[in-house]
């Protein structure tokens, strides 16, 4: 006799998503304030989302370009940013950008927000990465920008970069190439700030590694490379040449272990030498970057090839823009997806760009075309 074994349903987790990122970018940068918008296209239609109001009026527009691309995503929305609703609503477990102190009164979570203030330390993450025998950039770190004297520079390699050992909005890291530009790049930095100084690594690559926790596992999200102009961050493609997630796992684990949740991601050089590749971790983000949207998308509409750009436009209205013909088709695996909408509004869309390099290369030309 033959029995139908049913499978028992497991149950989804609903998030709350704020992915607002005005409490950890610098307020004068124009259109941070929108950015809320580039985390529907992550979101799942049992989930809520939290929306800056004045996405409001492109959301009909949104919802139509996602459901013609085949784009599930929620459906009930939030229309203000304050973070006390992410623990006001039962059964939803918070999606943030970055897990902080804010997030932190209003979650609960302490071992979370340890976990992201420790390692948000890039002088904590030199520190910890060389614990664990990992490969890294030559880097001299200090409790203030005041402790670099003469004796401290004769470790240094330059041309360096100084940086604040935690971002600050606002705050840039100095490219060095001697003695004198780093001492006049000091001046930059408040007494009480740590900073470190780390040697350029001259790189044909540069690599995002991300990771996700859910529950006790750890996963291998994506890795991606980034797209650059000089030193300037373009946008990101996937797949990247290269995955050398052994390179990084020592701290993923870590993380794991010291009570990290949700996204985080390391970016690592690709260097030549003459005994082969060697792939030095440059800095650890516990938290989402531009790569992840992209990234989770692709991985909702199983897209294996793409990259993302940010664009200009001259149009202020999602309803003004001509996507015909070009937007995401599934059958064919091509096209275009709107990720970051909201900045429309200041003029500039990030689009997700899917199918082969030379269809991403000639897909880029048309959009160009149609929206400047």
């Amino acid at each position: 006799m033959s029995a139908v074994i049913a499978r028992q349903q497991l149950p989804v987790t609903k998030y709350i998503y704020n992915h607002d990122v005005m409490n950890c970018t610098d307020e004068s940068l124009v259109g941070n304030h929108l950015y809320s918008g580039r985390a529907l296209g992550i979101t799942e239609p049992w989930d809520m989302i939290q929306l800056h109001e004045d996405l409001k009026p492109l959301w009909p527009d949104i919802n139509k370009h996602y459901r013609r691309v085949g784009l599930r995503h929620a459906k009930e929305v939030v229309w203000f940013l304050n973070l006390k609703q992410i623990g006001a609503h039962v059964g939803y477990q918070p999606s943030v950008f970055n897990f902080g102190a804010d997030e932190y009164r209003c979650w609960g979570d302490y071992e979370w927000l340890e976990s992201v203030e420790y390692i948000n330390s890039k002088n904590n993450f030199m520190a910890l990465a060389n614990q664990l025998g990992m490969d890294t950039p030559k880097t001299v770190c200090f409790d203030s920008a005041t402790k670099i004297d003469d004796a401290a520079i004769a470790e240094i390699r330059f041309p360096c970069f100084l940086k604040a050992a935690v971002s600050t909005p606002g705050i840039d890291s100095y490219r060095c190439e001697n003695n004198t530009e780093l001492m006049n790049a000091c001046r930059n930095f408040s007494t009480e700030m740590a900073v470190q100084v780390q040697e350029e690594i001259y790189s044909h690559v540069i690599l995002n590694l991300q990771y996700k926790i859910t529950g006790h596992e750890l996963i291998r999200l994506a890795a991606s490379e980034k797209i650059q102009d000089g030193f300037v961050h373009q946008g990101d493609r996937m797949p990247a040449r290269y995955a050398p997630w052994d390179t990084v796992e020592p701290i993923a684990i870590w993380l794991k272990e010291h009570g990290m949740k949700g996204i985080f991601t390391f970016d690592v050089a690709v260097v030549q030498t003459n005994r082969g590749l060697r792939f030095p971790v440059m800095n650890c983000n516990p938290r989402f970057n531009g790569a992840s949207y992209p990234a989770l998308i692709a991985q909702k509409l199983n897209i294996p090839e793409w990259s993302a750009k940010t664009f200009t436009t001259r149009y202020r209205n999602l309803a003004d823009i001509n996507l015909t013909d070009i937007e995401f088709d599934q059958a064919s695996g091509e096209g275009a997806i709107i990720v970051n909408w909201g900045t429309v509004l200041v003029g500039n869309l990030t689009i997700l760009m899917a199918g082969s390099k030379d269809y991403q290369d000639a897909l880029e030309i048309e959009l160009l075309a149609r929206l400047c």
